[in-house]
């Protein structure tokens, strides 16, 4: 079994992303899991050009000569690839996206019908299609600031004509750096989550409901976070000052 993930936070190794896909990938681990973690963050990869090169010209190889080549190659032969992202502007990171569209050229143009009804494009026979976790967390404390992403993952699944075996989503996301009993907990049942999946499996009842528990109320996260941020910018009363 072999577990990939791809971090798309800018922060790479010191973003809350990385202390998620750390105790995911410290189980998978423990379960027997060959694990590679990339961080997009430390790549050069250029934007898609959309000139389907890749299909029409040299089939199989981009024009860009880029750092994505060498992704590509560390992601060869994964059973399931973690796409790990903080949450911009309710979907994925810009670079996590640029990953996944240069992803066009392990595809094949050609068209058919599934059996529900819409076209995909063909799968290369001798291309291996992992099957998909998604990872995030946003500095929120609603989890409903995931639905954007939860449809988008869905949808990417379907289209690659694979199975999503997971949803990780943590709300109050900057949490996840605190020394907290709680958050502790949650670290925990990622490595569950990760020797989950490297045993085949798509995440249980148990551990999906224990990792979407807030670690604290709304109310009281909101309140600290803004006493937080008045800290930072120099709020008496949590209102911007002006001029003596």
């Amino acid at each position: 079994m072999k577990i990939v993930v791809v971090n798309g936070s800018p922060r790479g190794r010191a973003g809350n992303t990385q202390i998620m896909a750390a105790a995911f990938l410290q189980g998978a681990q423990a379960a027997g899991a060959e694990t590679v973690n990339i961080f997009l963050a430390e790549k050069q990869i250029q934007y898609c050009r959309g000139c389907f090169s890749c299909w029409m010209v040299t089939p199989g190889q981009c024009i860009l000569d880029d750092d994505m080549k060498y992704v590509l190659a560390e992601a060869e032969g994964a059973d399931v690839l973690v796409l790990a992202s903080p949450l911009y502007f309710d979907t994925v990171s810009g670079m996590l996206k640029v990953f996944l569209e240069r992803l066009v050229v392990k595809g094949d143009p050609h068209f058919s019908k599934t059996a529900n009804g819409e076209s995909r494009h063909w799968q290369k026979p001798e291309e291996k299609t992992p099957r998909l976790v998604m990872m995030s967390n946003c500095g929120f404390p609603e989890r409903s600031h995931f639905q954007a992403m939860s449809l988008w993952v869905r949808r990417v699944a379907l289209n690659m004509q694979t199975d999503l075996l997971g949803e990780i989503y943590a709300s109050q996301g900057g949490l996840l750096a605190q020394d907290l009993p709680q958050v502790k907990s949650y670290l925990q049942w990622l490595n569950q989550a990760g020797r989950e999946i490297t045993a085949g499996q798509a995440l249980s009842a148990e551990t999906r409901e224990a990792l979407s528990r807030p670690f604290l109320p709304d109310e009281l996260y909101i309140q600290n976070a803004n006493q937080y941020f008045d800290s930072v910018l120099g709020n008496a009363k949590g209102k911007p000052q002006g001029p003596e």
